[in-house]
């Protein structure tokens, strides 16, 4: 690569003095392309030490010895530090350990401690974070905390500990690196959009809030219409008229000021200039090559066309400098937080904000800046940022009968598992990771439509892994539940309960009697029915503020450690490798239909543009999925579900359990601890080792570059996930060996036993 290429030069940007601004040899973009342009204060406004910064990095760019991260040391000791920084900050991919971070400044309390932890989890818009709000005391008008919306809203991780003392708060943030793709990634949409003919609105739309609705833009630069404070609003369509004072909640210095609106808005009207100039030129240009966007006679040639327009705007230095004026604009809206203190990485990005006060009020008006979607807040709101939010205090429900100052309880919330069946093939994995450290899982679920597709799966996940004594459910909504049939408190809970019945009966065939039967006791005994959790507490019926009673109860007592027991199963490792054979597959063929490379049954091709997003985000090492596309989930799930069949059938047993309770007890231990390791397994399988190809599949570009991707995408799970015969290569010898193992471990961890270990001679492979 010619060192000329990269040229390091001083520029003015929104930020005080000078800045450089130069394309990084060793720095990815979006694409995943080397060359991400990149612009850094100089922390000066005297031009001739601009100018000695900038020579000094021009230094380092022309010299590709220089472009190791381990140089960096080196370089420290030659350079000024500004410069070292501008240079090396952000060369290494991947994201640092939010929750570590968390515990550096509120320490998560153990079950020793006497602490119980709780897990809610649910489909989007079931009302879990409207029940979290109740369990702590969180006024609906005037707390706000944590946020809620009938869309997509907790997007970061959400731990909230009961403790007496003072409030506080832990919140860390995704890396500059992220959030920039991101940008990039609403830029990319939005120039789409104008190809597709959109108006400004539109494009705009595309601009403000990502297709995956997890990074908003609007809610960090504002909207494009937003409303102005005490406008007077189209409510003819309005029928709750319990919220028409709801903005009264805010207080003054919470709302965004007109002035300041305006000037967002005239911001915002200059993007979506600056994007359709870009789009525009880029589209000229391509369009002499390969013809007109709109001329393309099918759905392959439009893929392939916008593919290579989406190449061409990063290639262009006009989108690189809209992307990094937008990054400026982000960044500023940290400097408008005075409460609290940022830990922040040298590049000034933050990675940390820690806050502490007495004063609840005040604790959660200035956590709201990031947690909060209220749309008078646009334009200053930092939530799409924010990974992790830790909290601790004296949080208690707003009810006296309620409350109880020794109570010790740990609340885990997140994102929802999603609307639709597609995106609940498997639980999500920061999901399923957490089965392990909590007490209880509390599955949340609306009354109205119970037990659909997403709440199946999690019961599924939840009981092949041994998890299912943890098991709780609470209906939400049910004052919503009615009908000429349903005239009684007794007639209503009957009717939903009934979709519990009917949930573990279509469950029974693919997860085996025992574990549904553990699942269908546990949601049977363990059920709560509420309804107007929306409401202030004092307005909610009585007998919903009992079950509420009745739940924090189990809550507490489900820190209980259980007894071990002296039982011991035995095991023949020769049927796991028949339960086994229909793993890989199940696996990857749907897998070959979502990437188009083979008809599967109910399966569609995904879009080629969410096929990237996942590469791009493996390749990063900033996750393992991405919007409902979890190769690592979809692979836990068949294995252990292939595993989990196998378990309840030991060949015998060393000192016989006493009943068949005790027995499922102990083949649960043994599934937990599979659950762990299958985790581990997965990951290193399908991501760690595999890390060059993930790479080498974001970097496709050009026409046909989507079909390249998928197949080198199957190659990937091919080769981490081969097919299980009794004629097996030494790949598919060796995975075979590696499940055999971590189930061999987990049972003999549980105290069990493995007979009959095989290891037949595998068929050599050119």
């Amino acid at each position: 690569m010619s060192s000329r290429i990269h040229r390091a030069s001083k520029t003015r940007s929104n930020r005080p003095g000078w800045s450089v601004t130069f394309s990084h040899p060793r720095r990815s973009d979006a694409r995943g392309k080397f060359g991400l342009k990149v612009r850094r204060g100089l922390g000066t406004t005297d031009d001739a030490e601009a100018e000695r910064l900038v020579e000094q990095i021009n230094v380092l760019l022309a010299d590709e010895s220089w472009w190791s991260i381990d140089r960096r040391p080196e370089a420290a000791t030659k350079f000024d530090p500004i410069a070292v920084s501008a240079f090396f900050d952000g060369i290494q991919a991947g994201s640092p350990a939010s929750k570590d971070l968390r515990e550096r400044f509120i320490s998560m309390p153990s079950q020793e401690e006497g602490y119980a932890r709780v897990m809610l989890v649910g489909s989007t818009g079931a009302g879990k974070t409207t029940l979290l709000r109740q369990l702590i005391g969180s006024d609906h008008k005037q707390d706000r905390f944590p946020s809620t919306s009938t869309a997509k809203t907790t997007t970061a991780d959400i731990e909230i500990i009961t403790t007496p003392g003072p409030f506080k708060a832990a919140l860390t943030f995704m890396t500059e690196h992220e959030a920039r793709c991101s940008v990039d990634e609403c830029l990319e949409e939005a120039c789409i959009g104008v190809v597709r003919g959109s108006d400004d609105a539109r494009v705009a739309e595309s601009f403000l809030e990502h297709r995956e609705q997890r990074f908003r833009l609007s809610y960090i630069l504002g909207g494009w219409c937003q409303e102005f404070p005490n406008q007077d609003t189209d409510d003819q369509y309005e029928m709750d008229f319990e919220n028409e004072n709801d903005n009264d909640a805010l207080s003054n210095e919470e709302v965004v000021a007109e002035k300041e609106i305006a000037t967002n808005q005239a911001r915002l009207v200059s993007y979506v200039a600056g994007i359709r100039e870009v789009a525009e030129s880029v589209q000229e240009s391509l369009s002499s090559e390969m013809g007109a966007f709109q001329n393309m006679q099918n759905a392959n040639q439009r893929n392939d066309w916008l593919e290579a327009f989406s190449d061409r705007l990063y290639e262009t230095q006009d989108f690189a400098q809209l992307s990094l004026d937008i990054m400026d604009a982000v960044r500023e809206r940290f400097d408008l937080v005075h409460s609290g203190d940022f830990e922040r990485y040298s590049s000034e990005w933050p990675v940390i904000w820690y806050f502490e006060e007495q004063d609840r009020d005040v604790f959660l008006r200035q956590v709201r800046w990031f947690t909060s979607n209220h749309g008078l807040q646009f334009g200053r709101l930092l939530t799409p940022l924010v990974d992790g939010i830790r909290v601790s205090g004296p949080f208690q429900p707003a009810a006296i009968e309620l409350q109880n100052d020794e109570r010790k309880l740990i609340f885990l919330d997140g994102e929802g598992l999603g609307h639709s069946a597609k995106e609940a093939t498997s639980v999500s994995t920061k999901v399923t990771e957490r089965f392990q450290e909590t007490d209880m899982i509390l599955l949340v679920d609306s009354a109205q439509s119970p037990m659909q597709a997403a709440p199946l799966e999690l019961l599924r996940s939840v009981g092949t892994s041994g998890h299912g004594h943890k098991l709780a459910v609470a209906f939400t909504h049910f004052d919503q539940v009615k009908g000429d049939n349903l005239t009684t408190f007794d007639r209503k809970k009957n009717h939903v309960r009934n979709s519990i019945g009917n949930a573990i009966a279509g469950l029974r065939d693919s997860l085996g009697a025992p574990v549904t039967e553990i699942l269908e006791r546990r949601l049977c005994e363990h059920d709560f029915y509420l309804g107007g959790l929306d409401r202030q507490t004092s307005r909610i019926p009585r007998g919903y503020i009992s079950g509420i009673s009745e739940l924090l109860n189990l809550m507490e007592n489900s820190a209980n450690v259980e007894e071990p027991f002296d039982v011991s199963p035995v095991y023949n490792a020769l049927r796991l490798e028949l339960a086994l054979r229909d793993a890989a597959d199940g696996f990857k063929d749907p897998w070959k239909g979502r990437l188009g490379l083979e008809y599967h049954e109910g399966v569609r091709k995904e879009h080629w543009g969410r096929v990237k997003a996942l590469c791009r985000r493996v390749a990063n090492l900033w996750d393992k999925e991405y919007d409902g596309l979890r190769p690592v989930a979809d692979l836990i799930r068949q294995l252990q579900s292939s595993i989990s069949w196998w378990l309840d059938n030991p060949s015998h047993w060393v000192n016989n359990p006493k009943d068949e309770e005790e027995g499922q007890a102990v083949i649960d231990a043994i599934r937990r601890n599979v659950f762990v390791r299958v985790h581990l397994l997965a990951e290193r399988r399908l991501i760690s080792t595999k890390l060059p190809a993930w790479r080498s599949a974001w970097s496709f570009s050009g026409p046909g570059s989507s079909y390249d991707r998928a197949r080198e995408m199957g190659r990937i799970y091919d080769n981490a996930a081969p097919s299980i015969s009794s004629v097996m290569d030494v790949t598919s010898q060796e995975f075979l060996d590696s499940v055999i193992e971590i189930v061999k471990e987990a049972i003999e961890e549980a105290g069990g036993f493995v007979e009959g270990v095989a290891r037949p001679n595998p068929v050599e492979v050119a």
